[in-house]
């Protein structure tokens, strides 16, 4: 999978040399264009289609049930880990950076954050610390 897209976007830059205009041969009579292309990077989180609501208020949790989920801790530690199913992660303590597979670049989730991780995300998790989170599999269509 590739660490990043990039797309290009083209924008038309005329040099003003004097009057611009076409020539009856359909070129330009004078003056010149330039034509630059930019390289626009998309998050890692909209490449990978991770999901991430950052600072949940106690109504959307409570909505959503997170008291009821299943608790997973660990301390310092680094996690190659692959999703079999969609996941809906609440980050209760600390901070993890989660590098894609194939990826140079990370995003980073912290305590306080709701993240859905999509099925079939492969990546390489690295916590600096104590981390605990609670966490529900989803099935397709449960939001």
């Amino acid at each position: 999978m590739a660490s990043f897209l990039a797309t290009s976007a083209i924008s038309y830059s005329p040099v003003n040399n004097g009057s611009m205009g076409f020539g009856k041969s359909g070129g330009f009579s004078k003056g010149r264009c330039c034509i630059k292309a930019m390289k626009i990077e998309k998050s890692l989180e909209e490449l990978y289609n991770v999901k991430v609501e950052r600072k949940v208020s106690p109504e959307r949790l409570s909505e959503l049930g997170v008291s009821k989920w299943s608790v997973w801790k660990t301390g310092k530690s680094k996690l190659p880990w692959d999703w079999q199913v969609d996941q809906l992660v609440y980050i209760e303590e600390g901070e993890v950076r989660v590098v894609p597979q194939g990826s140079k670049r990370y995003m980073q989730f912290l305590a306080g954050d709701l993240v859905r991780y999509p099925k079939w995300f492969e990546a390489d998790l690295w916590f600096n610390g104590p981390y605990q989170e609670r966490y529900s599999f989803r099935a397709y269509g449960d939001d």
